[in-house]
């Protein structure tokens, strides 16, 4: 049902890491009806219980607040889906979640809403660039009322996947990513008021050897000791012993410890768009924030140093006109991004950013207004479609094959008192230090 004039909107978002945090919360205000004018939203944070469940410091880095956040299992959050009604029912809510994960959530929904025609619109999508397992993610996000492609080529790519394998692909709307912001680029600074300043944003995974991020880190000292005049910032997204949505093996922190770096480089935390403002020079290997500086006509690099290759995700800038080399950066070279490419992007550099979501925002009105309520959700897989693959992902959130909680699930049947409280605390806390400390000691020492 639409939300009443004298109610607010009523808006959950579900998130397994501090990225797919900030693009769900940001998502779901640009997307709500009335928005961006709306700020009458009332928004309700869960965060998915396993390894990247943000840390504090990583939530307060994202910048996104809510009325509420709280961390939650698969099944407690599905328990709140399902007694969430009459007022406090959500009029719209956002998966940010893996593809497994949005999966899961689709079939235990189905089963919570099963007797209901009021459920709530619900919207997924991806963070940023798809360059890897498109038809695996994409029909693992089929089911949902909107999946949203943050560009004309992805919208394009979405629906093909869908309407080759026979599913429907109307749920596919064409958005932007909804982070992009911020102060166009006012061009190089006299030197006056601060250094030309270079911004290498790394990413946790990418690339995934010693050896490669070894050389990366070592081309970016050499840059600033070649240019003592300007400021060099390795841009991190996490500290040691934090996760972020993927696994850091080789945190650069530790290796640059054996480096001798000069006093013009540092390394820096805190939120891409405040580092932004300050950058003229961004390098990246593949990371979205090459498109948020594309956004802002930041001159902006994708390196070619370890290859152009579907391994490191920057084969999705070839036509960008950004790739480059170290020794190309190092001689003077700039790059100029071709415009046609752009616009295939949803970067939205010469404007109309505020417009991308209005097609978002009208299909949903459509639906919370849409005469005797939403059909109930309808994925692309089920247990006749995928038998041999559906059932391990659902089991991994403690589901069966109909979405119903397996017997032994965490809170399947009862809030978790205090002492239950401690002991997952203290279980999850293991958990994490066996994945990012001990497991790869353990994969590197069997590489010996």
């Amino acid at each position: 049902m639409p939300a009443s004039a004298t109610k607010a909107l009523r808006v959950a978002v579900l998130a397994d890491s501090d990225t797919r945090w900030k693009w769900g919360a940001l998502t779901a205000t640009r997307v709500s009806p009335g928005a961006p004018e709306n700020t009458d939203i009332h928004l309700d944070g869960y965060l998915l219980r396993g390894r990247a469940t943000p840390t504090a410091r990583q939530l307060r880095e994202v910048g996104v607040t809510a009325d509420s956040l709280r961390e939650v299992t698969a099944v407690e959050f599905l328990r709140a889906m399902g007694d969430a009604t009459g007022e406090e029912s959500y009029d719209v809510l956002v998966l940010a979640l893996v593809g497994g994960g949005v999966q899961a959530m689709l079939h235990g929904l189905g089963r919570v809403w099963q007797d209901r025609a009021d459920r709530p619109v619900v919207v997924t999508g991806y963070v940023g660039v798809v360059y890897e397992k498109l038809a695996d993610g994409l029909l693992l996000r089929h089911g949902a009322d909107l999946v949203l492609a943050n560009s004309r080529q992805d919208a394009d790519r979405f629906r093909d996947v869908y309407e080759g394998v026979g599913a429907d692909a109307a749920a596919v709307t064409e958005v932007a990513l909804p982070f992009l912001g911020g102060a166009a680029y006012a061009g190089e600074p006299d030197g006056r008021e601060r250094p030309y300043t270079v911004v290498f944003a790394a990413q946790p995974s990418v690339p995934d050897n010693r050896g490669d991020r070894t050389y990366l880190l070592e081309r970016l000292i050499r840059h600033a000791r070649r240019h003592p005049e300007r400021e060099v910032l390795l841009k991190l997204r996490s500290k040691p012993g934090e996760h972020t949505t993927h696994i850091e093996e080789l945190p650069y922190q530790k290796l640059v410890q054996r480096a001798d770096p000069p006093p013009n480089f540092r390394l820096v935390y805190g939120h891409m768009g405040e580092v932004l403002d300050r950058t003229d020079l961004l390098v990246t290997i593949s990371s979205t924030a090459a498109l948020e500086s594309l956004h802002r006509r930041i001159p902006t690099v994708v390196l070619s140093d370890l290859g152009v290759r579907e391994a490191l995700g920057n084969h999705h800038f070839v036509g960008s006109g950004c790739l480059a080399s170290w020794d190309q950066l190092d001689e003077g070279h700039r790059p100029a991004p071709d415009p046609e490419w752009i616009a295939r992007q949803g970067v939205a550099a010469d404007g109309g950013y505020e417009t991308a979501f209005d097609e978002a925002r009208k299909r949903i009105t459509e639906l919370l207004g849409r005469p005797g309520g939403l059909p109930r959700l309808a994925p692309y897989y089920t247990p006749v479609t995928a038998p041999g693959y559906l059932p391990g992902i659902l089991a991994r959130h403690h589901l069966g094959p109909d979405g119903t909680p397996l017997p032994g699930a965490p809170a399947a049947d009862k809030a978790p008192g205090p002492v239950r409280q401690v002991v997952r605390r203290a279980a999850r806390g293991a958990y994490r230090h066996g994945v990012q400390r001990v497991a790869p000691v353990i994969r590197r020492m069997g590489e010996l």
